[in-house]
């Protein structure tokens, strides 16, 4: 397997979460209520998934590596947009965060912010995906050796067996006095 195929079925997943969240934002449209455990389903997801598990690989393995190679002009002002959409996305969520805790308090405005928030992730993700699987992946291969790349994949797994262990070490210390 290459080192994006990985990344490119966590894409899939992350596609389907959208989808849920599109399905959430029409019925906001038509209830103009917000169903905030859905809300915390999705940030959840988003947070520890799309962000700290797949956006971590990315930056902290594949970025990395790729930093120490020479990138065209093309493919390093690509990455770094990358990275600046991942922190971007990583805005987005703690605005939504915010607003359902707001609409949790009572407050009805937060019903447009949450809509607003929901409605940006679900347009910005399939674009940042798109980018990924069609352009900067691929590009990024010719930069990589099988070697390199055998490499990176037993790097995602050790990763990925981190972040169970990861989460629910945070959820114990935030319950903790």
């Amino acid at each position: 397997m290459q080192a994006r195929g990985p990344l490119m079925i966590e894409h899939r997943l992350i596609e389907r979460m959208i989808a849920l969240i599109e399905k959430e934002l029409e019925h906001i449209e038509e209830t103009n209520q917000v169903n905030p455990a859905f809300i915390d389903v999705a940030v959840d997801f988003i947070r520890i998934y799309a962000d700290r598990t797949h956006h971590g690989k990315e930056e902290d393995i594949l970025f990395r590596d790729l930093a120490q190679k020479e990138l065209s002009d093309e493919d390093q002002a690509l990455m770094e947009e990358l990275v600046q959409e991942h922190v971007y996305g990583r805005e987005v969520t703690a605005d939504l965060i915010a607003a359902n805790a707001r609409y949790r308090d009572g407050d009805a405005s937060a019903v447009a912010v949450v809509k607003e928030k929901l409605a940006t992730l679900a347009n910005f993700y399939p674009q940042h995906i798109e980018k990924e699987d069609k352009v900067f992946f691929p590009a990024s291969l010719a930069y990589l050796s099988a070697e390199e790349q055998q490499a990176m994949l037993d790097e995602f797994r050790a990763f990925d067996a981190r972040m169970i262990h990861e989460k629910y070490r945070g959820v114990v210390e935030a319950l903790e006095p």
